[in-house]
Order: C-alpha cells, then sequence, then structure tokens
C-alpha cells in the first residue's frame, strides 16, 4: 500500500492509503501495524543509532563480564533504557555515563555498569 497523506494525531498518525476508499476499508485496518523499509531511514550522525542496530548486540562490562544481548529498548522520556538478557535481565540507561563504547560491527556494546543487589 501507498501512503497518500499523513499527520500527526495524539500519539500516533492518520494516514491516507492507498486502495482505502472509504471509512468501512480504514476500520478493518484500524490499528495495523505500518512499516518503513530500513533502507528509507537516512543515516544516522555519528554517535547515533537506530534502535534496530542495537537489538541483538553483546553487551559487556569493563571487568569483561558478558551481560547478555540487548534484547530491546525502552523510551522513559528522560532516557532510553537497554533491556539486556543474559542469565538474568539488566536495565541499563543509554546515557554516556554507562554506555562506553559501540562496535557494530563486531556486535559489541560495551558498559560501565554495576550490578546492585
Amino acid at each position: 500500500m501507498d501512503v497518500f497523506e499523513i499527520q500527526a494525531h495524539g500519539d500516533g498518525f492518520v494516514a491516507r492509503l492507498s486502495g482505502i476508499d472509504d471509512r468501512n476499508a480504514a476500520l478493518e485496518i484500524r490499528g495495523s501495524l505500518v512499516g518503513v523499509p530500513a533502507s528509507s531511514f537516512p543515516p544516522p550522525d555519528p554517535g547515533e543509532y537506530y534502535w534496530r542496530d542495537l537489538i541483538g548486540l553483546r553487551v559487556v562490562n569493563s571487568d569483561g563480564t558478558l551481560f547478555g544481548k540487548v534484547e530491546r529498548l525502552i523510551e522513559t522520556g528522560a532516557h532510553d533504557v537497554l533491556v539486556v538478557k543474559g542469565e538474568r535481565e539488566r536495565l541499563i540507561p543509554f546515557v554516556e555515563r554507562f554506555v562506553t563504547g559501540i562496535v557494530q560491527e563486531d556486535g559489541l556494546l560495551r558498559v560501565d555498569w554495576e550490578d546492585i543487589g
């Protein structure tokens, strides 16, 4: 389906799509997920990343401990948070203080994170 028009509406978007010509047709696809090919994304600026590029990276602490892999990210308003799954789940803020390096070509995200508890 092609998108003819799109505009922000609340916390989402309203779009006019090809082949959806009346209210009944629109109601049938209401709530559907819409995807955009990654090839259409502009390249991120240096030091910026798309979430999709971080998911699956191995997370290694400054002492060499493998914490697991980035499963997903959470948007909190203040900053994004990495959800790292390994022998247990860790929530690590995606901020420079804790994320010390990302080597995408090696599938690696380095952190300086002290476990509490």
